[in-house]
């Protein structure tokens, strides 16, 4: 006999950790729409306006642009599985956990893997990108825009730069910075970039958007062995995503019918105003946890504005905190992975959730939740947070 509810009833939460974002409610309404078959022309005309808002978002004129079925680690085996083959050299700038996730993966796809390191929160500057890839001159070189684990924000110019002189492709990890920050595709020069739907953009998980240059196209056509990856074979995504559709896989349609929308907000705000809002947000953020007492760990210029990294104050158990917002606010945030384990908090303010009404209520839940715990803050966060909107519109 089953003994279990006939319908999921989550309990109410607001979603302010690494992932996912909160959803807007018309996006929710729009995955209710029918279900129409993977070949309809209704989806096909939907398929095509959704890649040409991910170019826009993007900030790309590639061709191969779409939205793989899959989370956005099924992005990155996108980008790695299709450039990638046995004894190839693959240069990772690796300063996190998901520069050390692209290592994995290209070591399980034959790549003989290179690695330049740097403390988790660390960038790399354009003079150690341009020693780093001269020296190894590697055939594909890869490293995260917005590291979600640390909070660190990677330029890539001059890491691309210094690749293209090598003549080597670049794959970049967007996932936490697609519709939260400037990508810039093109203009930073990147072959293969990928993202996830549940971040910056806002939508449910469960597709993961992708873009490949026609250089990298190239490659892919002419490599020398067959993708090992069948599911995700940029040549077989392509026949289905794009005319004449030939049956590959069967996609979530409803997941498609929910990024539209997602994308769709997205236009009416425009990618402007939307950077400047979650950076706005993302500097109230900050001025609330320094007015508190507490510090940032990535240096101002480096800091992601989607994903903040405050310090757990010395003598306090983040698992306690992050236990109490959720118990008494209903409030998610998540602490360090790795080598940052206990030693930060990962906030998200990304998305619908980038809000100034989101700001101000987690940070004086928090201030409330370190309290608990015997932290006693220097001022007010909310106060703090709330000078730094009212400057911002000065």
């Amino acid at each position: 006999m089953w003994n279990f509810p006939t319908r999921a009833q989550p309990p109410p939460r607001l979603l302010l950790g690494p992932g996912p974002s909160p959803v807007e409610p018309r996006i929710y309404e729009a995955m209710a729409r029918p279900i129409v078959g993977i070949f309809d022309a209704y989806l096909s005309g939907l398929l095509d306006a959704i890649q040409e808002r991910l170019r826009l978002a993007f900030g790309t004129t590639n061709a191969f642009t779409l939205a793989v079925p899959g989370t956005g680690s099924a992005g990155m085996e996108t980008a790695v599985s299709n450039i990638v083959e046995p004894g190839m050299k693959l240069a990772v700038f690796a300063n996190g956990f998901f520069c050390d996730r692209i290592s994995e993966m290209g070591r399980r796809y034959g790549a003989g893997v290179v690695r330049l390191e740097k403390p988790w929160g660390d960038v790399f500057s354009a003079e150690e990108a341009a020693a780093f890839i001269h020296r190894e001159k590697p055939h594909v070189v890869a490293y995260v825009h917005g590291e979600t684990s640390s909070g660190a924000c990677q330029p890539g110019r001059s890491i691309c730069r210094a690749a293209r002189e090598a003549d080597a492709v670049v794959i970049a990890d967007c996932v936490t910075t697609l519709g939260a920050l400037p990508v810039a595709v093109d203009e930073t020069g990147v072959d293969l970039a990928y993202s996830c739907s549940q971040k910056g953009l806002g939508a449910p998980p469960g597709l993961a958007p992708v873009t490949i240059s026609p250089r990298a196209i190239e490659r892919i056509r002419a490599r020398g062995t067959v993708n090992p990856s069948w599911y995700l074979d940029a040549r077989l995504l392509e026949q289905y995503f794009f005319t004449p559709r030939r049956y590959h896989v069967t996609v979530p349609v409803s997941l498609y019918y929910a990024l539209d929308e997602a994308l769709t907000i997205v236009a009416e705000e425009g990618l402007g105003n939307r950077f400047e809002r979650h950076h706005r947000n993302h500097l109230a953020f900050v001025a609330g946890i320094e007015a508190m007492g507490l510090r940032m760990h990535v240096a101002p210029e480096h800091r992601l504005w989607p994903v903040n990294t405050p310090l757990v104050p010395a003598g306090i158990d983040d698992v306690k905190v992050r236990v109490r917002l959720l118990e008494t606010h209903g409030i998610e945030i998540l602490g360090g992975l790795g080598p940052l384990a206990g030693k930060v908090f990962r906030v998200g303010l990304m998305g619908a959730g980038s809000t100034r009404e989101n700001v101000v209520t987690l940070l004086g839940a928090l201030e409330e939740c370190l309290g608990e715990q015997g932290f006693r803050p220097r001022s007010s966060a909310v106060e703090a947070a709330e000078e730094s909107y009212t400057a911002a519109v000065a």
